[in-house]
C-alpha cells in the first residue's frame, strides 16, 4: 500500500462526532468528485465516482450516520487491468438528494447548483473544526501524498481554478504556504515542504500517518547530516592529499635541479621531513622537526619552497 493510500485509509476511519463536521466533509467530497443530475421532471440525483475504496466507504458511512440516506454502489473493473476499478455511489432518491445538497449548501434557495466555499459567506466552514473536515474530505476525494522516502509533495486536484483557489483559501486559514498551478485541464493546490505536509496531516487529523512521516523525516535528516559530514571530510582529505603531492613534486624538482643543500637550513629540514613522510599532516611534520614549530609555520615554509620551485621552473622556460 502506498503512503497516500495509508493516509486515506486512516482518514476514512475517522468519523467526526459532530454533525456539522460530517456535513462539511460531505460537501468537500461531493464538490470534488461528485456530479448532480436533474431529470426532465426535476428529480435530483447525486453520483460519486472514486477509485479508492476508502473514499467510497467514508462517503457511505457519512451519509448513513448524518442523514440516514441509503445509497447504491456499483463497481466497474478495467478490462485491461482487473485490479483497477472504479466505485460509483448513487443517491437516487430525489428528496434525499435535495436534502443533502441543501445541507451541504451546494444548491441555493432557487434550487440552482452553487459551490461558493468562501470563508466569509459559507456557513458550512465557519468553524475551525469544519474547515479541517472540509480539507480532509477534499483530500480523500482528489488528494495524494508522495512517498516521503522519495520526495515531499502533497496535492489536491480540482476541476476548476475557482475550486483550487477556494481550497487554497481554506488551507491558508491554517498555513499560508499552499500554492496552485494548472496541470493540463485541471488545477492543483499543492505543498512541497516536509514540515508543512506534517502540518497538513495534523490539520486533517491523520495522526498515525503524521508520526510515520516524522520518522521518515528524522531518518532522512540524520542520513543527510552524516553524508554532509562524510563529504566534507572526504573533500578536506582530497585537498590535503593534493597539497602534499604538489609539495613533494616541488621538493623533488629542487633536489634534481639545484640540490636541497642550496636551501636554507629551515627549508631543507622541512623538505627532508616531507619527502620521508609523504602522508604526514602539517602537525605531524612539525613534530618531526628538530625544533618543532606551529602548523602555520610549517605551511609558510612549504609555500616558500613552492615559490622557489616555481622560480626555478620559470628560469628553465
Amino acid at each position: 500500500m502506498s503512503f497516500s493510500s495509508e493516509v486515506k485509509d486512516e482518514l476514512s476511519r475517522h468519523i467526526p462526532s459532530k454533525q456539522h463536521c460530517r456535513i462539511a466533509e460531505l460537501a468537500a467530497i461531493i464538490s470534488m468528485c461528485g456530479t448532480v443530475s436533474i431529470s426532465s421532471d426535476d428529480c435530483y440525483g447525486i453520483r460519486i465516482v472514486t477509485e479508492n475504496l476508502s473514499v467510497a466507504r467514508k462517503y457511505f458511512t457519512l451519509l448513513k450516520k448524518t442523514f440516514n440516506i441509503s445509497t447504491e454502489l456499483v463497481v466497474k473493473y478495467n478490462m485491461d487491468n482487473r485490479k483497477s476499478r472504479q466505485y460509483f455511489i448513487y443517491v437516487t432518491d430525489s428528496e434525499d438528494s435535495i436534502r443533502l445538497l441543501k445541507a451541504t449548501k451546494l444548491i441555493d434557495n432557487h434550487m440552482e447548483i452553487c459551490e461558493n466555499m468562501s470563508l466569509v459567506n459559507n456557513s458550512i466552514i465557519e468553524r475551525q473544526c469544519c474547515k479541517r473536515a472540509f480539507i480532509r474530505g477534499a483530500f480523500l476525494a482528489n488528494g495524494s501524498i508522495s512517498d516521503p522516502n522519495k520526495a515531499y509533495h502533497f496535492e489536491i486536484v480540482c476541476q476548476s481554478e475557482e475550486k483550487a483557489e477556494q481550497l487554497k483559501n481554506i488551507i491558508d486559514h491554517f498555513i499560508s504556504e499552499a500554492k496552485t498551478v494548472r496541470r493540463k485541464n485541471h488545477y492543483v493546490t499543492y505543498i512541497k515542504e516536509g514540515s508543512l505536509i506534517v502540518d497538513m496531516l495534523n490539520i486533517m487529523e491523520a495522526h498515525q500517518s503524521l508520526m510515520n512521516l516524522e520518522n521518515v523525516r528524522i531518518v532522512k535528516e540524520v542520513r543527510n547530516a552524516i553524508n554532509r559530514k562524510v563529504n566534507c571530510e572526504a573533500a578536506n582529505l582530497n585537498k590535503t592529499i593534493s597539497a602534499a603531492v604538489k609539495q613533494i613534486e616541488d621538493i623533488e624538482y629542487i633536489r634534481d635541479s639545484i640540490g636541497l643543500d642550496k636551501l636554507s637550513e629551515n627549508l631543507r629540514q622541512i623538505a627532508v621531513v616531507r619527502l620521508e613522510n609523504p602522508e604526514a599532516t602539517l602537525t605531524e611534520i612539525s613534530s618531526l622537526l628538530p625544533e618543532p614549530i606551529g602548523k602555520s609555520g610549517v605551511n609558510h615554509r612549504l609555500k616558500k619552497i613552492s615559490e622557489i620551485a616555481t622560480e626555478l621552473k620559470n628560469r628553465r622556460i
